[in-house]
């Protein structure tokens, strides 16, 4: 039957049942197929949508939730929405606190579906009474007929997984996936997907990923013992300073640590590479899975991972070069000036590759020979080398002030020659060398020179791109 062919009572009937998409591009060199899970497709854009409406039922079957009821959650974005959604079609009112890493458009997402949103500090330890999750604790104390959805402790939260997510990767699969790849946040997904997919088949592989900062690695590595202190990091929504109630560690075969730029260079690689469009915990646990495919390098094995939410959620951040470059995340451009010359050549007519003059050349033909060109200066070669050079603003004015110039060599009144450059140089390091004194510099790729690139050149090339 195609998809959606019949149509839905409502919208929470969307969720679940996302697809189950195999990499093509990052995994080049790697036999082992990986599989990810694009939960974004879910009606409100991530894998948490799956838990919002059991929180709200199994409240409402204790009778702690009743009609006209205040729903308060300590959330990074994402548990809010899947709440949010559900209580908008149950009539109850929401309050979330968000610690101040989360980005702005999940702010205002959450009040997009009516929700009231209180930013608490991110940097302050999970016992104070500042922290999200403290904060959330009190307003739902405080406030009449108010529960806290309470997802780090919420039996609710891993079991939504273990009767959704589990089932549906073994289905999707056929059975035949043989490592789950995942991060832990509140530990939900990962403690129910790992013990339903464990029951089915005890020998399946459940690897974590935990983004540097995160004390939870390092607890799992000392089995507990360890009193490792964390420290704050960017990427949102998984990793945690304690360890939640919902996370069942002994499920967990293998931990490993990614860092933010890890992170955020493999989300916007799959945005760019595989046109999934991502946030930062996608990029993290891919990460990871690469990491075990190479490892494993079996391609009779399957590596399935969850894409836990939209890139949408992170123009501002993981998106914003500006961004990602204050907070050096973001590698220098590597543009190269083999993609100059390739543009310049595109744009060029009956131009050769480079136009020069040999010492004995006269100032009146090398004028001459820029005119015809329409360039501004020329390398004065003898050979293979560059000897000198000469700029049409030089040669015209000393010509204006003695016109006997125009029939001596260019040998006499050449200027200093133009720096050469290999043709794998960054771009960005030879804009520095480009001046007005130096407005041009060559390009020698195996030893020969290829072309010539000036400061209108690099500008040229910057704007277009």
């Amino acid at each position: 039957m195609p998809p959606h062919a019949r149509p839905y009572d409502d919208v929470l009937a969307l969720i679940g049942w996302t697809p189950l998409i195999r990499l093509n591009r990052v995994t080049r060199g790697i036999r082992t197929p990986v599989y990810v899970k694009a939960e974004f497709f879910n009606p409100g854009g991530s894998i948490k949508d799956r838990i919002g409406m059991p929180i709200i039922e199994q409240a409402e079957r204790e009778g702690r939730l009743k009609p006209g009821g205040t729903i308060v959650e300590g959330t990074s974005g994402n548990t809010g929405v899947g709440l949010a959604i559900a209580a908008a079609l149950k009539g109850y009112r929401c309050i979330f606190t968000m610690p101040d890493k989360m980005s702005q458009e999940k702010v205002r997402l959450l009040k997009a579906f009516g929700a009231e949103v209180i930013v608490t500090p991110t940097a302050v330890p999970p016992d104070h009474p500042d922290n999200y999750v403290m904060m959330a604790k009190r307003i739902a104390k405080e406030t009449p007929n108010a529960i806290l959805a309470d997802q780090f402790y919420n039996d609710a939260n891993p079991q939504a997984h273990y009767e959704t997510t589990g089932p549906e990767i073994w289905e999707q699969t056929e059975g035949r996936v043989t490592h789950f790849v995942y991060a832990a946040g509140t530990g939900g997904t990962i403690t129910g997907v790992g013990r339903y997919l464990k029951e089915k088949n005890p020998q399946i592989q459940i690897v974590a990923g935990d983004p540097v900062g995160s004390i939870l690695a390092e607890m799992w590595r000392t089995k507990g013992e360890g009193k490792p202190e964390g420290v704050p990091y960017k990427v949102e929504g998984i990793g945690q300073d304690k360890i939640p109630g919902t996370l069942d560690m002994g499920l967990i075969d293998d931990f490993m640590t990614v860092s933010d730029k890890e992170s955020f260079a493999m989300a916007r690689r799959l945005t760019r590479e595989e046109g999934l469009f991502v946030g930062g915990s996608s990029g993290l646990v891919v990460h990871v899975a690469l990491h075990v495919a190479r490892r494993i390098d079996d391609p009779n094995a399957m590596v399935v991972v969850p894409l836990p939410d939209t890139g949408e959620r992170y123009l501002s951040k993981v998106y914003n070069d500006e961004w990602m470059r204050e907070n050096q995340l973001l590698e220098a451009d590597r543009t190269t000036l083999a993609f100059v010359l390739q543009a310049k050549a595109g744009h060029a007519e009956k131009t050769p590759v480079i136009v020069s003059v040999q010492p004995g050349t006269t100032v009146r033909q090398a004028l001459r020979l820029m005119s015809l060109h329409d360039v501004s200066q020329l390398p004065v070669m003898d050979g293979a080398n560059c000897v000198g050079s000469v700029s049409d603003w030089s040669l015209s004015a000393r010509s204006l002030d003695n016109t006997k110039v125009l029939d001596t060599t260019v040998s006499e009144v050449m200027d200093a020659p133009f720096p050469v450059v290999e043709v794998g140089q960054s771009v960005d390091s030879v804009a520095k060398l480009l001046s007005k004194s130096n407005p041009a510099v060559l390009v020698r790729d195996n030893g020969f020179v290829q072309g010539i690139v000036t400061r209108s050149d690099v500008l040229s090339y910057l704007m277009a791109r």
